[in-house]
């Protein structure tokens, strides 16, 4: 079948899924609050969708440690939300955590029985022995780093920033590609660090640094991993840029919209 593709539909967002929404975890899940692992499970339910929540068994709670915050109660599709209050070592956390009751018909089965804890609540998060930071880990998100020798070329201000035929890709679901070029083939004299980090429970955290040229310029525009987690070490040390905020960003000779 002979039909026309438009090359700028391979650079637009993917679909991100969302279903299922209720699925259960292989990995053994910890809760540390204080000094005390307060959960510790594996038999963890994680609830997708924005944010994600790990859903412990009440069995795997150390119950002692809770009690209902009296706070009124809240609404959702799945029933009524109740929250708790976590106290332990001499520490106590305000609704660090909910449940649900009066369930609704689209309620997974036996959710009441499941207590979930506040992501910021919690000292340290495990999965297995390692430590998990900034939300749980969706067994649907998808992370592949590809080398390539994809034309890559930025241009700020008709000032080419970066060049090069050998990126690394990476593919996240629900992102767009995003290219790391080697350092060696960035102009880094348009580059100046900043203080700005981010952190991803996938990749690790990022250092950033703004794109200055004599006309314009571009706050955290640029990252790079330092110190990637495992599984995504090709891009250790490559610089990313922010393309749907540089106006001009080739891929192999087409333009990539902006935006």
């Amino acid at each position: 079948m002979n039909q026309k593709i438009n090359k700028e539909e391979f650079f637009t967002y993917p679909p991100f899924i969302t279903e299922p929404e209720w699925v259960p975890v292989a990995k053994r899940i910890r809760a540390r609050f204080g000094n005390k692992f307060i959960a510790d499970s594996l038999r963890v339910m994680l609830k997708r969708g924005f944010p994600l929540w790990y859903f412990f068994p009440r069995y795997d709670i150390d119950m002692e440690l809770l009690e209902k915050s009296g706070d009124e109660t809240e609404n959702d599709k799945w029933g009524s939300i109740i929250k708790w209050n976590l106290k332990a070592d001499g520490k106590t956390a305000q609704n660090a955590a909910r449940s649900y009751e009066n369930l609704s018909e689209n309620a997974p089965e036996g959710i009441d029985k499941y207590i979930a804890f506040n992501w910021d609540a919690i000292d340290s998060w495990f999965e297995e022995n390692e430590e998990v930071r900034v939300h749980p880990r969706d067994p649907y998100h998808r992370i592949d780093v590809c080398r390539s020798s994809r034309h890559i070329r930025i241009v700020v201000d008709d000032e080419t920033v970066a060049e090069t035929r050998c990126p690394a890709v990476l593919f996240e679901t629900g992102l767009p590609a995003r290219f790391y070029i080697p350092e060696t083939d960035v102009w880094t004299r348009f580059l100046e660090p900043t203080n700005h980090k981010t952190h991803c429970p996938y990749k690790g955290t990022a250092s950033y640094y703004s794109v200055k040229t004599n006309k314009t310029e571009l706050k955290n525009v640029v990252w790079s991993y330092p110190y990637p987690n495992a599984g995504v070490q090709k891009i250790q040390n490559m610089l990313a840029f922010y393309t749907e905020k540089i106006d001009e960003v080739y891929v192999d000779g087409v333009r990539l919209p902006k935006g």
